[in-house]
């Protein structure tokens, strides 16, 4: 079920926010009908000012959060990305290569460390400078860091609609692939409703709109 308890660090996504097999990313009725209840639980305001933003309020960049001696770039890399090639003496951490089925665009796009690596980027479905905006600047450090390294939180996705979507919510950017904008809806909600962010009216509009798109499976 979507929301069965809180998330916690290292808890990760659930199957349906991972699907990849099918272009329109069907969900169960389940999983709709507790997007739905999570969203009309989420408080509606304004937005807070993003005055005092800054990316270091979330703590480390990709910490190890998890302790389990990877950072959480590679975490999600090996994750997320299909036929990965580890770099040796790493203890299987470090991400050389491999393939991603961007689900933001459909496409597939190469990952290979170096000069290039920029064209796989790891996303925060609910952007830090969004969360900031919804009730993480009322936040303890340790929370924002969490929070920031939550695998839930977190994607591999195609750089370029990486920064065009840049610190905007749903109501300023949803995938291009409209097939994906129903389990994106519903992750940002899962997200949202675990941590106590609230949503903006236009937000909550776009979010319910996504959702109300949802193929459901049969």
């Amino acid at each position: 079920m979507l929301l069965a308890g809180c998330l916690a660090v290292g808890l990760g996504a659930p199957v349906w926010s991972r699907a990849r097999a099918s272009a329109r990313y069907p969900v169960s009725a389940p999983d709709v009908a507790d997007g739905r209840a999570a969203l009309a639980s989420l408080a509606v305001r304004a937005p807070a000012s993003d005055a005092g933003y800054d990316r270091a309020r979330f703590g480390t960049a990709w910490a190890d959060v998890d302790r389990n001696g990877c950072d959480t770039r590679n975490d999600v890399l090996r994750r997320d990305l299909t036929r990965v090639v580890l770099e040796a003496g790493t203890h299987d951490c470090v991400v050389l290569h491999g393939t991603l089925t961007d689900p933001y665009t459909g496409a597939t796009v190469p990952f290979a460390r170096g000069p290039g690596s920029a064209d796989v980027q790891i996303d925060h479905v609910v952007a830090l400078d969004a969360a900031w905006r919804t009730g993480a600047q009322r936040w303890s450090s340790t929370r924002r860091e969490a929070f920031a390294n939550d695998p839930a939180n977190l994607l591999a996705v195609d750089g370029p609609a990486n920064q065009d979507k840049g610190a905007a919510d749903a109501a300023g950017w949803l995938p291009p692939d409209p097939g994906y904008r129903c389990v994106y809806a519903l992750r940002q909600v899962r997200v949202k409703a675990a941590y106590g962010l609230w949503v903006t009216p236009a937000e909550r509009d776009a979010l319910g709109r996504a959702v109300d798109g949802c193929v459901v499976v049969r």
